[in-house]
């Protein structure tokens, strides 16, 4: 299709990949892309993207009507040593989501001169690429973020000001310690408190005499007045910008997921310190991917704060709750909860030490003999299989109803409960469930119904019955090729082909999408030697099972070849590809040459994967779709 004729036809264009996704039983279809990835427009780039941008608008414009759904990642404020969207703050938005160019009309009292803008989109060291510039972007925001706050202070809009005042008491609970921090990581010379000199500071909201705390809170308070008003009205810029992106993506079409991350940030774990687990980290076991596990260096909620005696939430588990009910009510389309596994039978292990049994690891919920979990332990020895390993996902055999329900209590009485409590049900929660699924995790997750994710890069093609298989893949759950982690499809094909693994993928295949076309011999050849083809069919995997929901990260929408983060790396490729500013010329040319995704030949495909009988009922409809592909 040539991008003219596209442009001509986009209204029955978008209404027929409608239809076609509703033929096919599609709920939910998401874009993945995080914030830094947003593109900017010809003169805006300012080495860090955001969805409150004008070129979002632009994106979220032409996606709009194929997809009904923006899934971001975490977009809470990062360490400048650390770009990872998982390490961020968990109340406080990252800074370098404000949207600098809209600082600059008289709608935002030109809060932000014209000259600095322009200045920050000259200087910035990746213009013309589609990366972010994370430490520049940090310093140069800092410096537009001062001449902001300087000019607020001269504004005489009693309507703004008085905005502001009520967003400060209203989010007072997090905002207050939020922006203390930013204070004392001035006065220590550090971002990172364990290495503050002053033990006092360390320890504000946790060991400290109250009335010594409550003295130095207001000493800091008076010294860095300046420095604490203008990260909380940074906060409310973006509360206000964002809340505009939302009502934008309504009329659109679309819905904003929100993604919970598994860890808290330094800053979170400063002021409440009182609720982790002392000498305990958050991890992975040993697995397929990594030999001696994952040692994530994540704190580890103390089960004793999180619910008190009678089951009524403790102090830890009213924090969480603070938290999900915030991203429910900001987030109508949801939220994604990173690593679910971390909520039901999370993996520990000892700080300093590797996350291996040998080094005391175990899981906090199920570890009935361990030495210091046990007193955790929801189940007993006689609910282990002797033949299984702790770290093994067959390690607990047996559970009676009310040991699903204790392992299941954050989720049906935080997570839940928010989504209630927010106008939504629990359809608004996406359980991120890959890597390993232990037996407790598995019951929760059907107990109350949660979807969860199948990836099909990840299927295990030698085992007819793997979830991921797309003839496997349940209705109630989330569908797609690949995550922020993973490499996009087409890079997974080039080397799948002609090799011996491909085999199995292959045969799957064939028996899951092809059975029924014609030239077959043809379509095998092609898999087994076309890594555009391969790609392609992984696609229309996703569209052709049973699945309610669909997730397409952006690379493979686009057809950009390159990953957003590989795990256990380091380095300015990891958490920094956008989207190119040039979006919709690079769409069209890729899909001109087969690499980007071209929705009405894999919902084609899709449909016909479903059978003849099938195929005809939407003859019609298939005639449309492949006019259009």
């Amino acid at each position: 299709m040539q991008t003219t004729e596209i442009q001509k036809i986009s209204k029955e264009y978008k209404k027929t990949l409608s239809d076609a996704l509703k033929v096919l039983g599609k709920k939910h279809m998401a874009l993945i892309c995080h914030g830094v990835s947003f593109p900017a427009l010809e003169g805006e780039n300012t080495g860090f993207g955001t969805y409150n941008s004008n070129a979002a608008k632009k994106l979220f414009e032409f996606v709009g009507g194929i997809f009904n759904v923006i899934q971001l990642g975490p977009n809470g404020k990062t360490k400048s040593s650390d770009p990872s969207p998982y390490t961020g703050t968990v109340f406080s938005q990252n800074p370098l989501f404000v949207d600098l160019k809209s600082l600059t009309e008289n709608k935002w009292h030109k809060l932000l001169s014209a000259e600095t803008f322009n200045k920050i989109v000259e200087s910035n060291p990746k213009k013309g690429e589609n990366r972010a510039a994370y430490s520049y972007a940090i310093e140069a925001y800092k410096e537009a973020f001062d001449e902001i706050y300087k000019n607020y202070l001269k504004l005489n809009d009693k309507n703004f000001k008085k905005e502001f005042e009520n967003f400060k008491k209203e989010n007072a609970y997090w905002l207050d310690t939020d922006a203390l921090y930013e204070a004392l990581s001035i006065e220590n010379n550090s971002e990172y408190w364990p290495k503050w000199k002053n033990e006092l500071d360390k320890n504000l909201f946790y060991k400290a005499d109250k009335k010594e705390a409550d003295k130095r809170i207001d000493e800091i308070n008076k010294k860095y007045k300046d420095v604490i008003e203008e990260y909380k009205l940074i906060q409310f810029i973006l509360a206000k910008q964002g809340q505009e992106t939302k009502e934008y993506t309504k009329r659109n079409g679309l819905k904003m997921i929100a993604d919970r991350q598994v860890a808290f940030s330094d800053r979170d774990c400063w002021a409440y310190q009182s609720l982790f687990l002392d000498g305990w980290s958050l991890g992975c076991p040993p697995d397929y991917f990594s030999k001696d596990g994952q040692a994530w260096d994540f704190n580890v909620m103390d089960p004793e704060k999180l619910f008190n005696p009678d089951g009524t939430l403790g102090k830890g588990g009213e924090l969480l709750k603070k938290l999900y009910l915030k991203m429910f009510k900001e987030n109508p389309g949801g939220v994604r909860i990173d690593h679910t596994v971390g909520l039901i039978d999370p993996w520990v292990y000892k700080k300093g030490c590797k996350p291996k049994v040998s080094e005391g690891a175990g899981r906090l919920y199920s570890s009935p003999n361990h030495p210091e979990l046990s007193k955790y332990s929801i189940i007993s020895s006689d609910d282990t299989d002797p033949n299984f390993k702790p770290d093994e996902e067959k390690w607990v055999k047996n559970l009676s109803d009310e040991q699903i329900k204790l392992y299941g209590r954050m989720i049906e009485k935080i997570v839940i409960q928010s989504a209630i409590e927010a106008g939504l049900d629990k359809s608004a929660i996406v359980a991120e469930d890959l890597g390993t699924l232990t037996n407790p995790v598995v019951k929760v997750m059907e107990k109350y119904g949660l979807a969860g994710m199948k990836l099909v890069q990840f299927v295990i093609a030698t085992e007819p019955d793997h979830p991921y298989r797309c003839k496997n893949i349940v209705p109630n759950s989330w569908a797609m090729t690949g995550t922020h982690d993973n490499r996009p499809i087409r890079l997974w094909a080039k080397d799948m082909i002609n090799t011996e693994a491909d085999t199995p993928h292959v045969n799957n295949l064939m028996a899951d999408l092809y059975s029924e076309f014609d030239g077959q011999d043809m379509i095998r050849h092609k898999l087994y030697t076309d890594d555009k083809f391969l790609a392609f069919s992984k696609l229309v995997e996703v569209f052709a099972s049973k699945a309610e929901n669909i997730q397409i990260f952006f690379t493979d929408f686009f057809g950009l070849q390159e990953t957003y983060n590989v795990p256990g790396t380091s380095g300015d490729k990891n958490w920094s590809l956008r989207i190119p500013d040039n979006f919709e010329e690079v769409y069209y040319n890729n899909l001109q040459n087969f690499e980007a995704l071209n929705l009405p030949l894999a919902l084609s495909y899709a449909i016909k994967a479903r059978g003849r009988e099938f195929a005809n009922q939407n003859k019609e409809l298939l005639e449309k779709l492949e006019s259009l592909a």
